[in-house]
């Protein structure tokens, strides 16, 4: 088979080690080397000075959960590194070990035989910390929400029916006086928006139970962590406007299709960037973002045409943006993906 690199190297990558094997080619011989490093700056730059010393030219590294973005930081530039799929690589049963791994990494990248994985250039980097951080900040509100609707059901203040948006407007308003232990359901009526659909006579009704003291105190706990968080989100919105603006002229081609917005587009653009050509097709795309049927038939038999699992930041979710209206109440929930 022929050798399309001759001097390339690989690394298998751990938490706190990562292994590195040398594969060096001149004619039939063939030169190999294998060393354990850390994966402290220091030790990264001792492995890139290795590396130098065998005019390595191509490494290849397992993508192992996040561990790989700073040994590829710090090799970035003066190699040609590939991120290769850890399924897509294994080697045969029985031989599993770090040294084996990495060597059996070095001759398949010496043969062209590992595809490498997307990784997105330093923009787009910046960007997904953003918009990931966002969608996690974003799903913690959700969380925090339920848990105030289940102390609220709990003390028989059954107010998610009238009222669609518990941290809506009037929402807000019913339980920052609950918190501050006001018990008369008349009073708590009032603070509803009076274009709420619901009749007085049904909030009133609505509004009959009472919270024990430590419910109050833990509904006061949620709903700070709620709005510490929404202005959390709030300046991550501001620092993804500024993330997204060299790729503007895209997202507002983006929103044009239904279901994205400036919300979701950014999301988008961080998760696939804005450079197409690593895409034959649109297909490959779609299989790449694990959005198509999955292939899986046996003597004749089609077993399965489920989506493959995982791309989970590509596979979004929607939700009106800021302002969109409920009812005849402004909602005021942080959107997600």
């Amino acid at each position: 088979m022929e050798v399309l690199r001759p001097r390339c190297a690989a690394i298998d990558v751990g938490k706190d080690i990562v292994v590195a094997a040398v594969r060096v080619q001149e004619g039939t011989a063939i030169q190999r080397g294998c060393r354990t490093f850390g994966t402290k700056r220091r030790e990264l730059l001792a492995l890139a000075e290795w590396f130098s010393g065998f005019g390595i030219t191509h490494v290849v590294m397992e993508a192992t959960g996040s561990y790989w973005q700073s040994i590829w930081r710090v090799l970035d530039g003066a190699l040609d590194l590939t991120l290769a799929n850890p399924a897509q690589i294994k080697n045969l049963p029985g031989r599993k070990s770090d040294v084996n791994d990495a060597t059996w990494m070095a001759d398949l990248h010496a043969h062209g035989l590992i595809r490498g994985s997307f990784v997105p250039p330093q923009e787009i980097t910046a960007l997904r910390e953003l918009t990931r951080t966002r969608k996690q900040f974003v799903r913690e509100i959700a969380r925090h929400t339920l848990r105030i609707q289940k102390l609220l059901d709990v003390a028989g203040l059954k107010i998610t029916g009238p009222i669609s948006e518990i941290l809506g407007v009037s929402g807000r308003r019913i339980i920052k006086a609950l918190i501050r232990g006001e018990t008369n359901a008349e009073r708590l009526a009032d603070l509803v928006d009076p274009h709420i659909r619901a009749s007085r006579d049904t909030l009133v009704e609505a509004l009959q139970g009472e919270l024990t003291p430590q419910q109050r105190r833990l509904l006061k706990m949620h709903l700070k962590l709620v709005e510490s968080l929404e202005s959390a989100v709030a300046q991550i919105d501001g620092d993804i406007a500024k993330a997204v603006r060299p790729f503007r002229p895209v997202i507002e081609h983006l929103i044009e299709v239904p279901g994205l917005s400036d919300i979701s587009a950014p999301a988008l653009v961080a998760e696939i960037g804005v450079d197409m050509s690593r895409f034959p097709t649109a297909k490959h795309l779609v299989s790449w973002a694990r959005l198509c049927p999955r292939l899986d038939e046996s003597a004749g038999k089609i077993r399965s045409r489920r989506t493959l699992k995982s791309a989970a930041w590509v596979k979004t979710s929607w939700s009106k943006p800021h302002g969109a209206q409920s009812g005849s109440e402004t909602a005021t929930s942080a959107p997600s993906f």
